[in-house]
């Protein structure tokens, strides 16, 4: 079946993004730091901001559990930008190649409706993307099953016919059980190889 759309994950495929870009600044203790990343500015609280939670509240809700760690809290939100490292060559090398094809691109992205507008100097590459499903905008994350159906009635295409790259293997098994083609993005160089092989024509 011919590919007529290949649909990007934004972190860590397009443009680099990791909490430890800033808190190895904010708190160079290695333990410390893992300590905070894992126990209070958990992936579980920021994809509540993903959702479409705000990001006042979120910090108030861990100000007001952890309010010896106000700095660090606060950080999270107003020196987000040194969390992102800059665009991913290889995902970028991708979605060029995509394009001069004449193929279809979409992005599908779990991003903070706030952050999204924000750090739009960060993803220049929107501008030439069909249509970004933002789960901040739609409040609606993945891997639940909604937001990639949501996705596919823009796309107006069978499953079958879309190829999703996500470097997160749970978004991966969320797609692959709707039927999506799917790429795990490693940022290792195999994924170019990994969509010629699921019939990508670049």
């Amino acid at each position: 079946m011919t590919i007529g759309a290949v649909i990007f994950d934004f972190g860590n495929v397009l443009v680099g993004w990791d909490p430890e870009n800033l808190y190895r600044r904010l708190i160079p203790d290695a333990k410390a730091r893992k300590a905070f990343l894992t126990e209070i500015c958990t992936p579980a609280w920021n994809l509540e901001q993903d959702r479409g939670r705000s990001w006042a509240d979120a910090i108030a809700l861990l100000v007001d559990q952890h309010p010896q760690h106000e700095e660090y809290i606060r950080a999270f939100h107003e020196q987000w930008d040194e969390m992102v490292s800059g665009p991913v060559a290889e995902g970028h090398d991708i979605l060029e190649r995509v394009l001069e094809a004449g193929i279809p691109a979409y992005g599908l992205t779990n991003w903070s409706a706030e952050t999204y507008e924000t750090g739009a100097h960060h993803l220049p590459f929107t501008k030439r993307l069909k249509y970004v499903a933002v789960s901040g905008h739609l409040k609606m994350v993945k891997p639940d099953p909604e937001i990639y159906h949501h996705l596919l009635e823009k796309i107006a295409l069978p499953p079958q016919q879309c190829v999703f790259i996500d470097d997160n293997a749970h978004n991966i098994e969320a797609a692959d059980r709707i039927g999506i083609k799917t790429v795990h993005f490693k940022n290792d160089g195999t994924a170019l190889a990994q969509l010629r092989k699921l019939g990508v024509g670049i």
